[in-house]
């Protein structure tokens, strides 16, 4: 790569991902090859990079794997490319134990510089104490620059860059407050603006970006030496795999889906009319409750999934993919695998880091993010036992019917193997 660096902000709601976005479709616009991360587990993020640049974007998270690996993984999807742009998250030093899985702990790792966004939305000079305090933290860590965020007129910036001056540290310029760039709206915490409104969002993005900001100073950044360990992704699995990928079904992570080999097929639960020969089926997560009237009425497949189970295929459901397994989702029939049944009545957020224990003490590490709950998950046992970031032991269960399981928790294995969750 020729260009690698993280865009990071003071703060979660700093305008990362507007920024990213819109640098990310600028330098696709150029013709240059852009590889997108994302720093932790979010899969909203990288779909939207994928928008962006037309790559796949690929996590990077700290909690989820360890050192080497993420740095092998870096190495390995950016090869070929132009440039490497990494959207951080949170703020800039915001981790899961302090600052460990942060995206100054991701920089650090990677040897990456960090183009800081700061929200000047109400400040002014002020900024500088700011920009200083980011900036020294962590000798580890070195901010080459600032960009800043929500700035509402030239004069305004004129003080904004006076401030990146009295404290030494570069400004790359900014992007304006102007209601075109406000990110579209969400739903349950995740966007489903269709491709076309967020197509829109994106190019008034690098509009922008590329009317205020100097994108060729953050193209001439160089990154530090770090030993990128193995480069290459290690197959972990040598059985048939079928993956369900369709609206229902999109969250995946890259990693996770290239590790399973060569022999991957697949299929959609909303339009197939039953699974494609595998020896394994993964069911991931999404949004199958927004689509539960479909999924219900394509009776073949729910027969399909629900025969291969009783058969003792091996089977793996996670979030979406749960519920999918269980008997309805309000009202609507789903497989009947689980005997539980799901509902988005009385939502609310279920998040956080988790580590599934397994046999002989290893562990794989995970992220639970949903607002669905089931009505009565008490009439199937739970199989595992998982503990939060803070090793404290959580009551998110992973349930088990013969060869199928499944769960909340979105679990990576890129590092340790697929194959590994037919131990719990």
């Amino acid at each position: 790569m020729k260009t690698s660096f993280i865009i990071a902000g003071t703060s979660s709601g700093s305008g990362k991902t507007t920024f990213s976005l819109g640098l990310m479709r600028l330098l696709r616009s150029r013709g240059l090859i852009v590889q997108p991360y994302k720093c932790g587990p979010d899969y909203i993020d990288p779909l939207y990079h994928g928008l962006a640049t037309g790559r796949e974007s690929v996590n990077l998270d700290l909690f989820m794997s360890g050192e080497c690996h993420v740095r092998s993984v870096f190495r390995h999807y950016g090869r070929g490319a132009d440039a490497a742009v990494v959207e951080g998250v949170m703020g800039m030093f915001d981790g899961y134990d302090g600052m460990k899985g942060s995206s100054a702990h991701l920089a650090g790792v990677l040897g990456l510089p960090v183009v800081l966004l700061v929200d000047a939305a109400s400040a002014s000079y002020s900024v500088a104490a700011t920009i200083y305090g980011f900036s020294s933290l962590d000798p580890g860590v070195r901010v080459a620059g600032v960009v800043f965020n929500r700035v509402s007129s030239e004069r305004h910036f004129s003080f904004l860059k006076a401030a990146c001056r009295g404290v030494g540290v570069e400004c790359f310029g900014y992007i304006r407050r102007r209601d075109g760039l406000k990110t579209p709206s969400r739903h349950l915490g995740l966007s489903l603006e269709s491709e076309e409104a967020m197509a829109n969002f994106i190019d008034n993005c690098a509009e922008e970006v590329g009317a205020t900001v100097d994108v060729d100073a953050l193209m001439s950044l160089e990154s530090s030496s770090v030993d990128a360990g193995e480069v290459g992704l290690r197959k972990v699995c040598g059985n048939r795999v079928a993956v369900a990928r369709d609206e229902a079904f999109s969250f995946t992570y890259r990693a996770n889906i290239d590790s399973l080999g060569d022999d991957v097929v697949f299929f959609s639960p909303l339009r197939d009319a039953g699974l494609p020969e595998a020896d394994i089926v993964y069911i991931p997560g999404g949004y199958p409750e927004l689509y539960s009237r479909v999924l219900s009425a394509n009776r073949p497949m729910l027969e399909s999934v629900r025969e291969y189970s009783e058969r003792g295929g091996r089977i793996f459901g996670e979030c979406g993919g749960l519920i999918y397994l269980g008997r309805e989702i309000d009202g609507d029939s789903m497989c009947g695998v689980f005997p539980f049944e799901a509902t988005m009545d009385d939502a609310r957020l279920r998040l956080g880091y988790r580590e599934v224990l397994l046999p002989g003490g290893e562990t794989l590490r995970g992220h639970e993010f949903h607002y669905s709950r089931l009505r009565n998950p008490e009439c199937f046992n739970d199989v595992s036992r998982q503990r939060d970031a803070r090793g404290e032991r959580v009551d998110t269960r992973i349930y088990r019917s013969g060869n199928t399981i499944a769960g909340y928790t979105h679990l990576y294995w890129a590092e340790k193997g697929f194959e590994r969750l037919w131990e719990v």
